[in-house]
């Protein structure tokens, strides 16, 4: 008798405990979660085919498609708005990821406060707190509204049951990883059952045109944690950062199917809760009646919106064989770069040998290079212990052979900052149209930058005039 052939359906097949991935061969590690041991084998999956079904809803012309039913409606934050386009779209389901402690719990139950209404009753579910604990903290921000329902919920079954007796225009879930499927193995927070959580959301928010705000975690590396299929599933996927220590929230959209992904919402964080702030670059500012050496301001672009920030260095005579360079929301390769270009373009001999600390205010990180020149102004201002000129701001990128050069959205950065009252800027060559009453000196390279330094007061003066001397 001839052996049998083994078919499809007799060769034995292997699945992740984990996630759910699928294969033909067993493997030591899940290429999808990149977790070890996971894959076992759990019988030879049947071999199916699809046949045409009904249509449940007619293929009609784009143009008779009607858009009014995707209306933004507003969030009641302004500042929430801005980043999601003009506000939540009925349907649209929003992923809101942030570090422990940034406040996305705190501003999403602001939300739910004021997007409530009698027509549009909002659902906040909590996984990870009791009821009466956010009770507690919407007394403090003043988020009580009736038409806000709150549960304490952990179970996918109980959350879709609370839909069907709120019926909410805006389901608020914080957060993803807390809530769990009894008919799916794992633990909450794994990535079948944050797969199956937010799958279930999703269809549910499709079904009733209901808006979703989900609350994901992050892991060590700031990444979305759960399995990056979440990401692609969502329409929208925002980025709560700021430092805990400092005031400043910036909200940044990396994904939006509703609008762009460069605007920023800046908020402000305080003990009554968290507000939007129109006008952000007050945190970013010092006030002062006279200048003081070492410092200098620029404006750099947060996505499209402009906000002026402040540059402070200090350089002190070091006490160790190897001078300490330390920084605080600059990036310390690029303060490297501008000591070296000062050094060797600017002829500026005593950075050297000294201490040198840098800083920004009110907690803002500036990344882009735009802030080379403010940078770069602000260490030769503390070596030379010579104040910059009041009310001017720098805008440009250093090259390493001292040039400087354009940077996007000069005309944007120089209108900011001649509404905040700002009179002076040197920024790179043809800047473009300047606002009126604002002077603008165009430098080509670090040599016309300098020149705005007071030479009579510099403490250490360029080699070549040394050499001259």
């Amino acid at each position: 008798m001839a052996a049998r052939t083994k078919t499809t359906k007799d060769r034995p097949s292997y699945r992740c405990t984990e996630c759910g991935w699928q294969t033909a061969k067993w493997l030591g590690r899940c290429p999808e979660c990149q977790a070890w041991g996971t894959v076992e084998e759990y019988g030879a999956p049947a071999v199916r085919t699809t046949t045409p079904g009904r249509v449940t809803t007619s293929a009609v012309p784009i143009g008779q498609v009607d858009g009014r039913q995707a209306t933004a409606r507003s969030t009641g934050v302004p500042e929430l708005d801005r980043v999601l386009g003009g506000g939540l779209v009925p349907g649209a389901v929003v992923l809101v990821a942030g570090e422990p402690g940034v406040g996305k719990s705190t501003l999403l139950l602001d939300v739910a406060a004021k997007s409530a209404s009698e027509e549009h009753r909002t659902l906040y579910v909590t996984g990870e707190e009791s009821a009466s604990q956010v009770r507690l903290r919407a007394d403090r921000i003043h988020a009580i509204d009736d038409h806000l329902y709150l549960a304490a919920e952990t179970d996918l079954s109980a959350v879709l049951g609370h839909l069907d007796a709120v019926k909410p225009s805006l389901l608020i879930m914080d957060s993803v990883q807390t809530v769990a499927s009894p008919e799916i193995d794992g633990a909450p927070g794994g990535m079948a059952q944050v797969r199956e959580v937010a799958g279930a959301l999703i269809r549910a928010s499709k079904e009733r045109g209901m808006s979703t705000l989900l609350v994901g975690h992050v892991t060590k590396d700031g990444a979305i944690a759960g399995p990056r299929l979440l990401e692609h599933l969502v329409d929208v996927v925002l980025h709560f950062e700021g430092d805990r220590h400092a005031r400043l929230r910036l909200v940044r959209g990396v994904k939006n199917r509703y609008g762009t992904t460069d605007e920023v919402g800046c908020f402000e964080l305080h003990d009554e809760g968290i507000t939007g702030l129109a006008d952000p670059s007050g945190l970013f500012l010092t006030r002062r009646d006279e200048p003081v050496p070492g410092t200098c301001l620029t404006v750099t672009l947060e996505g499209r919106r402009p906000l002026v920030a402040e540059v402070q260095a200090l350089t002190v005579d070091s006490q160790i064989p190897s001078p300490r360079r330390t920084t605080s929301g600059l990036e310390t390769s690029r303060v490297s770069m501008m000591l070296a270009v000062l050094e060797q373009r600017g002829r500026i001999s005593a950075l050297g040998k000294r201490d040198i600390y840098s800083a920004t205010v009110g907690g803002v990180k500036l990344s882009e290079p735009a802030a080379d020149l403010a940078v770069a102004l602000a260490l030769a201002s503390a070596a030379s212990d010579t104040p910059l000129p009041k009310n001017l701001v720098a805008i440009g990128e250093v090259g390493l052979a001292g040039e400087v050069r354009r940077v996007t959205g000069v005309q944007r950065r120089l209108a900011e900052a001649h509404r905040l009252g700002f009179t002076h800027a040197l920024v790179p060559a043809d800047p473009g149209k300047v606002p009126p009453g604002m002077k603008v000196l165009e430098v080509a390279d670090m040599g016309d930058a300098l020149r705005v330094l007071p030479r009579s007061r510099r403490r250490d003066a360029p080699r070549d005039e040394e050499d001259r001397r």
